[in-house]
C-alpha cells in the first residue's frame, strides 16, 4: 500500500462519511460534510499527480481510483436529490430549482456508459486514455457539489433558525446563481465529455474495420 493507494483508499472511506454527514438536518454537519468533501476532492488531485512523480502507478490505482470518483459523486449528488425533494424550500436554486432525478441521470448515466464502453475496449485490447475533457469535466462537477454543500448549510441554518442571514438577500441571490452556473456548467461539460469519448471509442472501432 503506497502513498498514492492509500489516498485512493481515503476517498473510498470518505464518501459514505460525507453522505451520512450530508443527510443530517443540521447545519453544522453539512459544514462538516463540506470538509470531508474537501479532503477526498484534493486527495483525487494528489494520488495521480503522486503516483506517475514517484514510479508508484499499480492495477490497484487503475482500478480503484475511477471507481473512488464516482462512490463521491454518487455519495453527494444522493443526498442531494433527498434533501431538495424533502424539503423544496431549503435548497431550491435559480434556474433548477431542486436537484431532480434528470440530473442525476446526466451524470449518471455518462459514467455508467463510458465505463461499459471502456470495459468492451479492454476485451478487445484497447486502451482508451483519460481525456482533457473528463478532467474538466470533474472539475466542474466538484466546483457545483462544494458550491451546494455551503448552500445546504447555509440555508439549513437560516431555515431551521439556527442563525439569521447575515450577509444578506444580496449573498443568497449571488450564492445561488453561483451554484446554479455551476451546474450548468458541469452539466454541458459532462455531455460534452461523453460525447468526446464516444468518439475515441469508435476511432479504434472503425480502425480495424468494426
Amino acid at each position: 500500500m503506497n502513498l498514492p493507494n492509500a489516498l485512493t483508499t481515503l476517498r473510498i472511506v470518505l464518501a459514505p462519511v460525507a453522505a451520512l454527514l450530508l443527510l443530517q438536518p443540521d447545519a453544522r454537519s453539512r459544514l462538516i460534510a463540506m470538509g470531508v468533501f474537501l479532503v477526498a476532492a484534493f486527495s483525487d488531485l494528489a494520488d495521480g499527480a503522486l503516483a506517475r512523480r514517484r514510479g508508484e502507478i499499480t492495477d490497484f490505482g487503475k482500478l480503484w481510483d475511477p471507481i473512488a470518483d464516482k462512490l463521491l459523486l454518487v455519495a453527494t449528488l444522493i443526498p442531494f436529490y433527498v434533501i431538495t425533494q424533502g424539503d423544496p424550500r431549503l435548497a431550491r436554486i435559480p434556474l433548477f430549482g431542486n436537484i431532480g432525478l434528470w440530473i442525476l441521470a446526466i451524470f449518471f448515466g455518462r459514467e455508467i456508459v463510458v465505463t461499459w464502453m471502456r470495459t468492451r475496449a479492454a476485451q478487445r485490447g484497447t486502451v482508451v486514455a483519460a481525456r482533457r475533457s473528463g478532467k474538466y469535466k470533474t472539475f466542474a462537477q466538484n466546483v457545483f457539489i462544494g458550491s451546494m454543500i455551503l448552500w445546504l448549510a447555509y440555508r439549513s441554518a437560516v431555515t431551521s433558525g439556527e442563525g439569521s442571514a447575515p450577509l444578506g438577500p444580496g449573498w443568497d441571490a449571488f450564492h445561488g446563481w453561483f451554484t446554479s452556473v455551476s451546474l450548468l456548467i458541469a452539466i454541458l461539460l459532462t455531455v460534452y465529455s461523453f460525447f468526446v469519448y464516444l468518439n475515441a471509442f469508435r476511432a479504434p472501432a472503425r480502425g480495424s474495420g468494426g
